[in-house]
């Protein structure tokens, strides 16, 4: 068994999904999801391919209209626009890697500001000194993300030029650059090697250490296990357990979830590694479900 993650978490509620459920016409993708993330947390988010992870994500952030239930942020019930989701304190990062490939590193930073800063169109074409501060303030935010993920030395080179895994950590900075209250992150280790993985799950560390709240989507179950305070598992839309690392990496139901066959009776201590492969080998089917664009 791996070492677990031992933090207590006895933050407040920060986003509170009550009863989410989504249907693509008669196909049911999340099925009365309820799901918190208190302050302080970092919640990891597992299942195998097809269980409705990324559509629960998007129902999250507003690029899904829930067919029932709620999301709430802080008490605030969300609007399901993406930009107003943003604007009210969650930011996420997607699973294929979305930056402006033709701008900058900065620039790149300097996009997630937008909902940040108050300047409005005659104040952005006349460049007066109301612009003109709100432009250095945002580049010198911007300045302090890319230290904080290691890229300031970066700033001038062109996103599509970076190597996959300072790509990645550019799309966090990014997300930061709203300055959230919670983060999600879809599948953030995904294609790195070990070193890159290990740096990942020290910049999520540093994240939370900032009173950040995190909610992330991996196929990595050491990583998940290694860092979250809570797992949850969902199969087929459902939410199948929830707890510590601990409990649900050797939960029965979860291993049987991941290897799609009934619980036989897999020991404890082998848990972890029937799960990782059971991983490797959906990773490779040709026939995973995919709904939505939602590939898990």
């Amino acid at each position: 068994m791996i070492t677990m993650t031992t933090t207590t978490t006895t933050g407040t509620p920060v986003l509170e999904a009550t009863n989410v459920t989504m249907r693509f016409g008669g196909l049911t993708a999340v099925r009365s999801v309820d799901f918190t993330v208190n302050s302080g947390e970092i919640v990891g988010l597992i299942g195998p391919n097809g269980a409705g992870k990324t559509t629960f994500f998007n129902c999250l952030t507003g690029l899904y209209v829930p067919t029932e239930g709620t999301v709430s942020y802080k008490g605030t019930v969300l609007p399901p626009k993406p930009h107003l989701v943003t604007k009210a304190g969650i930011a996420r990062t997607f699973q294929n890697i979305r930056l402006f490939a033709n701008m900058t590193v900065l620039e790149n930073v300097l996009v997630g500001r937008h909902t940040r800063t108050k300047e409005g169109l005659w104040s952005a074409l006349l460049r007066g000194p109301g612009f003109k501060k709100a432009e250095r303030e945002s580049e010198e935010r911007a300045m302090e993300l890319l230290e904080f993920v290691g890229l300031a030395n970066k700033r001038d080179h062109l996103a599509r030029n970076l190597p996959y895994g300072e790509q990645r950590k550019l799309e966090i900075a990014r997300a930061l650059a709203s300055e959230p209250g919670l983060l999600l992150l879809d599948e953030p280790t995904a294609g790195m090697n070990p070193q890159e993985t290990r740096a990942t799950e020290e910049l999520v560390f540093a994240i939370r250490d900032k009173g950040i709240a995190v909610l992330l989507i991996e196929h990595d179950m050491r990583f998940v296990f290694n860092l979250c305070d809570r797992v949850a598992c969902l199969v087929q839309g459902e939410k199948l357990v929830e707890g510590t690392s601990d409990v649900v990496q050797s939960d029965e139901r979860v291993v049987a979830a991941y290897l799609g066959t009934p619980f036989e009776g897999v020991p404890e201590d082998s848990a972890l590694d029937e799960v990782e492969a059971a991983e490797a080998h959906s990773a490779t089917s040709t026939t995973s479900v995919e709904v939505e664009g939602d590939q898990k």
